[in-house]
């Protein structure tokens, strides 16, 4: 079956999505779905895309400047900050930007259990020109916090009587003109845009998950911009005249999450023992394409997080099978390990809207295999990894977890690690590692304080670090000013523009 034969099918599948790019419009495709018009829920999508914005801004390098609120203050004690909002800013809908509207947005983001619920918030509130953040202590974190897309600001029209969202009705460079979820996205250029007008009339968004399409897309000019590539595609496109390929290294690991709690991972011994059944170097570069493997939880480009002291995770089986003897779990006849009368069989969930993942869980199915585990792979929506965990049911999940959603990665911790999370871990407790996390979001701290976390998750593996990521994106040689972001808060399509 030919490649023409299947574009044909491709293009009766996804309709307009395919259709061939006018440069009217650039086009994005990503893996990822829009859930809904929430911030809380896709408000990843909506600030990538310029549509919607926050509070604090970040650079491409995690640095904290100012966003929605052009200045920003603490009192002595450390327990009243201020938000100056920034004047002459309107909402999509000609609204004005006030500190009113700014606080309602935050307030309903704070109801649905957004990041905010992680800070030691009293009160959002309004005065005069400023929002007026009051904490029950002090939070050196909170800037950072407001950075986060889920703290993005909608102006008050886009929200219904009881807190949800009716339609994104943003601040950002581009104003949506159809949101179709879960795959579509379509706005044109806002020009009473604060920060002056975009170059660009329109940008679209299609949420396209398998990558190969997403790679046709590239090829065939369907896209102009193209990310989340898997390294098969990275191969492929890189002889395609039409698209330049970039990749940036990103505060991002694949790891493996464990419900601690269950009879299999409740000692450290045995998720030591589970740790040396991993080959990392062996995986990363069968599946990753490149030098990838996790020797700790935090990549070297994450600076004084990174612990270059810790003694790297390792490969070994004969190991491996030792310290599960230890444990008392011992080969039945079927060469699976029991213990008590119970069977080392547990099922593995995954996602498919990171195409490296399923495959990385194909790999891990047979190397946990040689060690004696039965793996049943689960590959399916991703919301069944926090479903699972919440409900108690989860056994393992194998994800990818950015530490840079909120440019401060003790955002991230907090939400993960102190002491739990849905995305990080299931049943671990340590009392000082929680106590040292909120003092670092409390009081910031050195890099010595930041190091000795890693120290800590690496010697009790509440999670299993696999590989760290790169972004690879394919761009089109007829745009210019597009960025490919370490920090995955946007596309630069504000500055963005078609080479005439």
């Amino acid at each position: 079956m030919g490649r023409p034969f299947v574009y044909l099918v491709l293009i009766a599948v996804l309709g307009p999505t395919l259709a061939y790019a006018n440069q009217a419009a650039l086009d994005v495709a990503a893996p990822f779905e829009i859930k809904s018009a929430d911030p809380v829920l896709s408000g990843d999508i909506f600030q990538k895309m310029d549509v919607m914005e926050t509070l604090v801004d970040a650079d491409t390098s995690g640095r904290l400047r100012p966003g929605l609120s052009d200045r920003w203050s603490v009192s002595p004690d450390k327990l009243i900050w201020r938000f100056h909002i920034r004047p002459n800013t309107r909402f999509h809908d000609g609204t004005v930007l006030t500190a009113a509207a700014a606080a309602n947005a935050l307030n309903w983001s704070r109801d649905k259990k957004s990041i905010l619920t992680r800070a030691p918030i009293s009160t959002i509130a309004a005065e005069g020109n400023e929002v007026v953040i009051t904490l029950t202590s002090p939070f050196a974190a909170l800037p950072a916090f407001l950075a986060e897309y889920r703290t993005g600001i909608l102006a008050p029209a886009a929200y219904a009587a009881d807190g949800s969202v009716k339609a994104v009705i943003g601040t950002g460079a581009f104003k949506v003109t159809k949101l179709e979820p879960p795959l579509t996205l379509k706005a044109e250029r806002f020009d009473g845009y604060w920060g002056g007008a975009a170059k660009l009339p329109a940008v679209n968004y299609t949420s396209v998950t398998r990558a190969e399409t997403r790679a046709l897309m590239a090829e065939s000019g369907d896209a102009e911009l193209v990310v989340n590539l898997d390294p098969a595609s990275v191969t492929r496109l890189q002889s395609v005249n039409r698209v330049t390929l970039e990749s940036v290294s990103l505060p991002r690991v694949m790891i493996l999450k464990l419900n601690i709690g269950s009879v299999f991972f409740d000692s450290v011994e045995e998720r030591q023992a589970l740790s040396l059944a991993i080959d990392r170097a062996g995986l990363a570069q069968a599946i990753l394409r490149y030098r990838a493997a996790a020797s700790q939880m935090f990549p070297a480009t994450m600076s004084g997080w990174h612990n270059p002291g810790l003694k790297p995770l390792a490969y070994d089986v004969a190991a491996a099978k030792a310290a599960f003897a230890a444990a008392g779990w011992k080969p039945g006849a079927d060469g699976i390990l029991q213990k008590d009368g119970k069977r080392f069989a547990v099922e593995l969930l995954t996602y498919p809207d990171r195409p490296e993942l399923p495959l990385t869980a194909a790999v891990l199915e047979q190397l946990l295999r040689d060690v004696g585990i039965a793996t049943t792979i689960n590959s399916t929506n991703s919301s069944e990894i926090p479903a699972k965990h919440a409900a108690g049911t989860l056994e393992m999940g194998l994800l990818a977890r950015n530490f840079a959603l909120v440019p401060d990665p003790v955002g991230t911790l907090m939400q993960d690690y102190a002491p739990s999370g849905d995305w990080g871990a299931m049943g671990w407790n340590n009392p000082e590692f929680t106590a040292a996390v909120k003092k670092l979001a409390a009081e910031g701290g050195t890099d010595a304080e930041k190091s000795a976390l890693a120290a800590t998750l690496q010697a009790e593996l509440p999670v299993l670090p696999i590989a760290w990521y790169q972004q690879s994106a394919a761009i089109a040689k007829t745009v210019r000013g597009v960025v490919i972001d370490p920090y995955e808060r946007s596309f630069g399509l504000k500055s963005a523009d078609f080479i005439k």
